[in-house]
Formats: C-alpha cells, structure tokens, sequence
C-alpha cells in the first residue's frame, strides 16, 4: 500500500536539519525500498525549508508511523506529520524523478 507522509517544520527545525543531515541521508538510504521518494519542501525556490515529503511503500500505517518515528529528523517538538494513503493516477505510466 501506498502512503504519503506529509511533514510540517517550525523555525527551529533548521538546527535539526543542519546537525542531523548525514543521519537521514544515511536512514533514508538505509530503507530506500520502503522510502520511495522523499524531499523537503519549501514556499519559494530557494526559500528556507517548511517541512517535506514522503512516498512509501508499506504494508500499514503502522509501519509508515514507525519508519517517519525513527528518522533522525524527527524531533516533535519541531516536526509534525500526517500519513495518507496515496494512490498513482494513470497508474500504467512509470515516472522518475
């Protein structure tokens, strides 16, 4: 099943991000098979980070919640997130990004 995580940063996730950058790089490449596609997300080009995105292939919410839950990058206080189900329209036509 497919899941879209959805992830909303404070002001203060900018530090988190800097510390902890080769941490994630490292976790997202560690479950890339469950990870499809995964980017942080910005109001402008160029513009500061306010949050990002992830496209899973996962069995359960439960599992979506546990691999978002342990990314380094996840920190409550200055992270939260939404899970969705997602489902590809035209899903014949292969994309990469």
């Amino acid at each position: 099943m497919r899941w879209v995580a959805i992830f909303d940063d404070t002001p203060g996730m900018l530090a988190v991000r800097r510390e902890r950058e080769p941490l994630h790089l490292a976790y997202l490449r560690t479950h890339e098979s469950e990870i499809l596609a995964a980017g942080g997300l910005r109001e402008a080009p160029g513009g500061g980070f306010v949050g990002g995105l992830w496209v899973l292939e996962v069995e359960s919410r439960e599992r979506a919640a546990e691999l978002v839950e342990n990314d380094p990058y996840y920190v409550p206080a200055h992270r939260n997130y939404r899970l969705l189900t997602w489902g590809k329209a035209l899903a014949d036509k292969q994309v990469v990004l």
